[in-house]
């Protein structure tokens, strides 16, 4: 009879490190300003109803969150109406993003991913995770990927029993 050998766990002793983007997702919730509401008959952005509207808002609902800022509709909305309405919001929201959700987990992963120590993963192997629970943008993987090249010795993505080679340092 053999003596059993003791599994190893050949993965977690490879030195690899697995960079998962859903760590990185925003913890606050994420709200939406939508200037569709204030249009005039659906159409027209009144400067001074607008700025009424503005001055009695309650701003107080977006501190500590996250706020997207956009028009739903198909009008022609002036650039300074987007501007007007970060800058009451800014007091108050965490992260302000001209766009809808999808647009704000884009500009917010892009943000996240500026702010990494690369030094960290200078000559490592790398997996770049997929397959989540969140929707992680495509933008920040390929953005992630694009960060990591001048740094990593080698990128995989998927899982580190699954993994597809993207780069190899030469």
């Amino acid at each position: 009879m053999k003596k059993d050998k003791p599994l190893i766990n050949r993965v977690a002793n490879s030195g690899i490190i697995t960079i998962n983007l859903e760590d990185y997702y925003p913890t606050e919730s994420l709200l939406v300003f939508d200037l569709t509401e204030y249009l005039f008959r659906g159409l027209i952005l009144r400067e001074k109803d607008f700025r009424e509207a503005l001055a009695v808002h309650n701003w107080e609902q977006y501190r500590n969150k996250n706020l997207s800022v956009c028009c739903s509709s198909d009008a022609i909305v002036p650039i300074w109406a987007f501007q007007l309405v970060t800058i009451h919001a800014e007091p108050y929201a965490n992260n302000i993003i001209f766009g809808d959700e999808k647009d704000f987990l884009a500009a917010y992963y892009y943000k996240t991913l500026q702010a990494l120590n690369l030094e960290q993963f200078k000559d490592k192997r790398i997996v770049i995770k997929g397959c989540g629970e969140k929707p992680v943008p495509v933008s920040a993987y390929a953005e992630l990927a694009r960060l990591l090249c001048p740094v990593a010795k080698k990128i995989m993505y998927g899982e580190p029993c699954s993994m597809v080679p993207l780069f190899k340092k030469k």
